[in-house]
């Protein structure tokens, strides 16, 4: 029996078994339980097939594609088992309802009563684990080790950072197995869909879905992936999250269900019905799912409470008045103490704001551009890999970090080398220091270089060291080594911060020098007694770098080479064959008109050819009775030589 909007009532053979034999659900429940059951073989096969074949992929190509597709794919079509499973249970009971009578208690063996203490404690333990089976159901328990298992699959393969590869030719025919699979699991769940009698049909039909949207994900996987595309190995792992969502959701309802007092005499209700996977419609209606849910496990139709459809009704006008607040609001900005903002209006820039609360036109006829406000920035002239590693703060006490070795054999983070005069004698040459400069800068406070900040420099940074190193090559171009070990550190850096602002400002960036630091100068060999041998090993290492760059072209060359040797031999090969069969082809059609043509007379003159051909060069000894003496006019060209074979050896008189 049906109660409202497809909630079916439970029975209780204590109350209506004499009814039962008209229900329909008790009706088939015998079919049902047969179809139930081979869905459950196929797919718990299927799906234990997958994970067999995924462990083995495991072990010789750990990281691969086929893992996530494999697991994810073997998952769905477990959890789908599961349901079959907890189906078959409830069709089961049906089965046996019809034809049940009251239920008796188990008599005690006499010859376990009479046998020893070992006996009893397993007999003990058999009866205590049945109890045990009866009190939380076995479709319970497998329910939960299903979706255990499930769990526990898809986090091993879980992992995000999985990067795109090329897999082997039989991607295409793994992807259109998982098509089939799932074209046969759309059919499964048409037919479920149109069996509106059957009440477990409909979770039936929703799991069927998911399983259907997982293959065919997998599929899509498969089909695509390639070494540069990373977009299938994430969607791989991500529909791995549909599995997982159902495969908790039963866990907790086979858990939940052990608080539930459990009757045998009355109808058992479907456990494994998925929330998740009834999420799976178009349009998607999770309120209209969650409404179902509780109308059909707890009985509260949330139709019949008024504030509810008043909520209903109310709904689009709060939402639409939100939404026009909300964008109203937009035109609201709070502006940070270490901040300023530009405010443009319709992308026009009016006006700078300060610290503080502003208003304006909301977005997008008005919106305002960060900038900062007095904050300083220490910025070096050249910037190596090092120095994106994270700074970690050392401590006072502990020994000096690697970044203060000063040490002239040691590379340093943010030095940039420069070219410097040199003259030894009377000849003027050039020599290479290290050097590490650094610029503390901040934006200009006005308004006006706010602006030019903004709108005259997409990266200040950037812009900042374009111009630094302009000014570093031009002033060390005419300094030579002692200049620079014996001028005063504070002079140059002096010099250096002049010029760089004079060119920002001559741009008009908005940037203001406040400070130049220059670090350290690192003379060459003359003042060092290892840089000769650091400048020797230089070149040794980017020698052997040529040479094995050399030898490593060669080989591509060389490999190369032998490629275009097989393609243009197979080229060759291949134009030749279709040379000879098209020229068979086109004598097998002259033949043929031929004959067409001339008809018997072709056949002839060709058998004749072919005769003439055969026995040009053959010995004959031609036999014909038709010659003879009193045929004339006849020319007898025969030899009378006694009769013997003239190509026979012939024999010495014994």
């Amino acid at each position: 029996m049906w109660a409202g909007s497809g909630v079916v009532m439970r029975v209780d053979l204590d109350v209506e078994h004499a009814d039962l034999a008209g229900l329909p659900r008790f009706q088939m429940a015998a079919r049902q339980v047969r179809r139930l059951a081979q869905v459950m073989y196929v797919t718990a096969g299927l799906g234990i097939a997958a994970g067999v074949l995924a462990f083995f992929v495991d072990l010789f190509s750990p990281g691969s594609l086929w893992m996530a597709v494999l697991v994810n794919s073997g998952a769905a079509l477990l959890l789908l088992a599961a349901a079959a499973q907890s189906a078959k249970s409830v069709s089961v009971w049906r089965n046996m309802a019809l034809g049940s009578s009251a239920a008796t208690e188990p008599e005690s063996d006499p010859l376990v009563e009479d046998a020893g203490w070992y006996e009893r404690l397993l007999t003990r333990l058999s009866h205590s684990g049945e109890s045990l089976v009866r009190q939380v159901g076995a479709s319970t328990l497998w329910l939960a080790g299903w979706a255990l298992l499930v769990l526990i699959s898809i986090r091993s393969i879980w992992d995000l950072t999985l990067p795109g590869n090329d897999i082997s030719s039989l991607a295409s025919l793994a992807g259109s197995v998982m098509l089939l699979l799932a074209f046969g699991l759309l059919v499964f769940e048409r037919q479920l869909h149109s069996d509106t009698q059957w009440p477990e049909a409909e979770p039936l039909c929703r799991l069927a879905r998911m399983a259907i949207v997982v293959l065919l994900s997998g599929a899509l996987c498969l089909f695509f992936s390639s070494a540069d595309r990373v977009w299938p190995a994430r969607l791989a792992v991500f529909i791995g999250l549909l599995p997982m969502a159902v495969a908790i959701e039963f866990l907790l309802r086979a858990v939940l269900s052990l608080f539930s007092p459990r009757n045998e005499r009355l109808e058992p209700r479907l456990l494994a019905s998925s929330f998740v996977a009834d999420l799976l419609r178009w349009p998607p209606r999770p309120l209209l799912a969650l409404q179902h849910e509780l109308h059909n496990r707890f009985g509260i139709d949330l139709r019949q409470i008024w504030a509810f459809t008043y909520m209903r009704r109310a709904f689009l006008p709060v939402l639409a008045v939100v939404t026009a607040l909300g964008w109203a609001l937009t035109g609201v900005h709070e502006i940070p103490l270490q901040g300023r903002g530009i405010y443009e209006r319709f992308g026009k820039p009016v006006e700078v704001f300060g610290p503080g609360l502003h208003a304006g036109l909301p977005w997008p006829f008005g919106r305002v551009l960060a900038v900062e406000n007095g904050v300083v920035h220490e910025l070096a002239t050249s910037v190596s890999p090092a120095s994106d590693v994270e700074q970690v703060a050392d401590p006072a006490e502990g020994p000096p970090p690697a970044s203060a070795n000063r040490l002239w054999d040691a590379s340093h983070i943010n030095e940039k080398s420069q070219v410097i005069a040199s003259s030894a004698g009377e000849k003027q040459s050039f020599q290479i220091v290290n050097m590490d400069v650094r610029f503390v800068y901040r934006i200009g406070l006005t308004d006006a270089a706010a602006l030019a900040a903004t709108y005259n420099s997409a990266d200040v940074p950037a812009l900042i060291r374009s111009t630094a190193s302009r000014v570093l090559v031009h002033d060390f171009a005419s300094r030579t080594l002692d200049e620079l070990l014996g001028e005063q550190r504070g002079g140059l850096a002096q010099d250096i911060g002049e010029a760089v602002q004079a060119d920002l400002q001559r741009l008009d960036s908005g940037v203001e020098i406040l400070a130049t630091v220059v670090e350290a100068i690192h003379p060459p060999a003359g003042a060092a007694n290892a840089y000769h041998a650091v400048q020797a090993a230089q070149i040794g290492a980017q020698a052997l770098i040529s040479r094995e760059r050399g030898a490593a072209s060669d080989k591509a060359n060389q490999a190369q080479l032998n490629a275009s040797v097989a393609h243009d031999q197979a080229s060759a090969t291949a134009r030749e064959v279709l040379a000879t069969a098209q020229g068979a082809d086109l004598q097998f059609g002259a033949e043929r008109q031929a004959y067409s043509s001339a008809g018997q007379a072709f056949l002839l003159e060709h058998y004749l050819t072919r005769l003439n051909e055969g026995l040009g060069n053959a010995k004959l000894l031609i036999l014909d009775h038709r010659l003879g003496g009193d045929n004339a006019p006849t020319l007898d060209l025969r030899s009378f030589t006694p009769p013997a074979d003239p190509t026979a050896p012939r024999k010495a008189a014994q």
